[in-house]
């Protein structure tokens, strides 16, 4: 369990990982050194499990995204949801229930380049098939 000041802190951090120790601490009235030591203590518990970058909405509307269900060979699962994290451009990966046993989200620089990871893809080992839908616009995301 994680204590209200802990809670303000992750809140802190979610609005901006890359706050200085010194920021923060001014934010939450506390001292630097235990900024610092609440920080290393919801790293070590995992709470804080690592820091990534939020891309902008205008860089985001650049690519060309994709859903891609894909029908795995059963027994090479686990070797083909490697292979797919080891393709930068597959944002995300889902199990499924249905024809399809999973559903990536791919974000490519241009249509050209997504054919290419559609390619890259559907020459895994394991893969059987694959069903690409383009996104053509988002309605609206929460």
């Amino acid at each position: 369990m994680i204590s209200k000041e802990d809670e303000k802190l992750l809140a802190a951090l979610k609005h901006n990982a890359r706050a200085s120790i010194s920021d923060l601490a001014r934010m939450l009235n506390l001292s630097r050194s235990t900024v610092q030591t609440r920080i290393a203590r919801l790293e070590q518990s995992g709470v804080i499990k690592g820091y990534s970058v939020d891309y902008g909405e205008d860089y985001l509307a650049s690519l060309v995204s994709a859903h891609v269900s894909i029908k795995v060979r059963q027994k090479l699962t686990a070797k083909t949801n490697v292979e797919l994290k080891q393709i930068p451009q597959v944002s995300a990966l889902y199990a499924i229930s249905g024809e399809y046993d999973l559903i990536a989200i791919v974000q490519a620089q241009s249509t050209e380049q997504l054919s290419h990871i559609l390619d890259d893809i559907g020459n895994l080992d394991g893969v059987e098939r694959t069903n690409s839908s383009v996104i053509l616009e988002t309605k609206f995301k929460r």
